[in-house]
């Protein structure tokens, strides 16, 4: 993946990444508000040497420094932990003294600091002021053993008792949930970008298809085959399938185009609408078209236009009628319509047969442009028989459903039989977001006036 492909997965799903974010600052909100809260106390004493030479100074410090570290060891012992329970009138006992008492000592410095925690707030002030008493007296007596004390501790500050809880820190918790949440929802979220596998930009067809991208047809509403039996066309798409057919035209001057074959890798990925659109569009442009409805598997062109279905295709490739006997006109401008027919048992077979070959010689030179909805590619061989026969097929590709290894083994199965891949269709692409594209941008009012009709 790119840095572009990155931004682009956590852009798409950002909501994972703030709901991941939101659930681990929660998470932690509730676990912390299970934790008891601890009290601290807190007492620091100064190691003095008065036994050594006034006038050593440094060794006077050094030896104090030395002291102070092995102390840090001593208000953590058995030693120390018994005092403070006979000192004490509260039922503690030394394991929990010991566990409840840290000892900590200023570098380079002969100062010595303890810190007493428990979920108490009464045995936190029992322990402290224990500690301030018992541990100078304890040095003393160790040290005091066969002559004066080298060290002796001094209490500078305390016994201190914090009346808040020091711990848990409630915001410092969240703050970690709410960061590692948000990690998860990232990893997850490029993890899911870095798996899919579908088409989302004409470059993911352009890098990885190596087929050109010949139209980009924006999502609509449900209505938008409504609206085109009734001759209406919303803006957005008459303008996405004017650009097509310009594209169509000039992909290769030397070799014209008059039969087409509009296929796509799988069912329900816009190959029968972009079809009708596409012949309406050409229509429009004065062209005299024939639109083949050549799915003889799933036909649905027919009660998409409005018109009859019963007799077609299949009728004229079984020689039981003839080709200008079925073809019914549609609309004001120059575009004819032939329905599938009966489905037949034997799709492919009729497909390939000259009877079809003889068809299209037929149309050829009756209509400029001949375009034909093809079965999708995968499924069948239908398909692939037909672009064959064609001048020319594109292969509609719907944003963010087809895979991009499907589209890969589509192509395969045209080039297999030779069929001419003229580019693809990038169908079903948003107005809006990251991915969009706007067919806005050189508007008028006028235009605007005008939306929705058919020209």
């Amino acid at each position: 993946m790119t840095l572009r492909d990155y931004i682009r997965a956590l852009r798409k799903r950002w909501w994972l990444v703030v709901a991941a974010a939101l659930a681990g600052a929660s998470l932690s909100a509730v676990w912390v508000q299970q934790l008891p809260p601890v009290y601290q106390g807190t007492v620091t004493f100064f190691a003095t040497t008065p036994s050594l030479d006034p006038s050593s100074p440094l060794q006077s410090d050094l030896f104090g420094q030395q002291r102070v570290n092995s102390y840090v060891r001593l208000l953590k012992s058995e030693l120390m932990a018994e005092r403070v329970v006979a000192d004490t009138d509260l039922d503690l006992s030394e394991r929990e003294v010991m566990t409840s008492v840290e000892g900590k000592a200023d570098l380079n410095t002969v100062l010595l600091t303890a810190e007493i925690r428990n979920t108490s707030p009464d045995r936190v002030q029992a322990i402290t002021e224990s500690v301030a008493v018992e541990m100078p007296s304890l040095v003393e007596e160790i040290e005091s053993e066969g002559g004066q004390a080298p060290v002796l501790l001094r209490r500078v500050s305390g016994p201190t008792i914090n009346t808040s809880p020091v711990s848990p820190q409630k915001e410092l918790w969240v703050a970690a949930g709410l960061l590692l949440g948000l990690a998860l929802g990232v990893a997850v979220a490029l993890l899911r970008g870095l798996l899919d596998r579908t088409v989302r930009t004409p470059e993911d067809l352009r890098e990885r298809m190596g087929a050109p991208v010949l139209g980009r047809i924006p999502a609509g509403s449900s209505k938008r085959m409504r609206l085109l039996a009734k001759g209406k066309m919303g803006w957005a798409h008459a303008e996405a399938f004017r650009q097509l057919r310009t594209n169509l035209q000039f992909v290769d001057i030397e070799k014209p185009v008059s039969v087409l074959a509009v296929t796509s890798s799988l069912p329900a990925e816009g190959k029968s609408s972009t079809a009708a659109y596409l012949a309406v569009s050409f229509s429009e442009a004065g062209k005299r078209v024939l639109l083949i409805e050549g799915d003889l598997r799933r036909p649905v062109l027919a009660d998409i236009f409005g018109l009859e279905g019963g007799v077609g295709l299949t009728n004229v490739l079984a020689h039981q009628v003839l080709l200008d006997e079925v073809v019914q006109p549609w609309g004001t401008h120059g575009l004819h319509f032939l329905a599938s027919g009966p489905i037949p048992p034997n799709p492919s077979e009729l497909l390939g047969s000259d009877a079809m070959v003889k068809l299209l010689v037929e149309a050829r030179g009756v209509y400029d442009l001949v375009v034909i909805d093809t079965p999708p590619l995968l499924p069948v061989t239908d398909g692939a028989i037909t672009a064959a026969g064609a001048d020319g097929a594109i292969v509609v590709v719907r944003y963010s459903k087809t895979r991009t290894n499907d589209v890969q083994r589509a192509l395969e199965n045209l080039r297999a039989v030779d069929a001419r891949v003229l580019g693809t269709v990038l169908n079903r692409a948003p107005l809006k977001g990251q991915d969009s594209y706007t067919y806005e941008k050189y508007t008028d009012k006028g235009a605007r006036v005008r939306r929705g009709q058919l020209r």
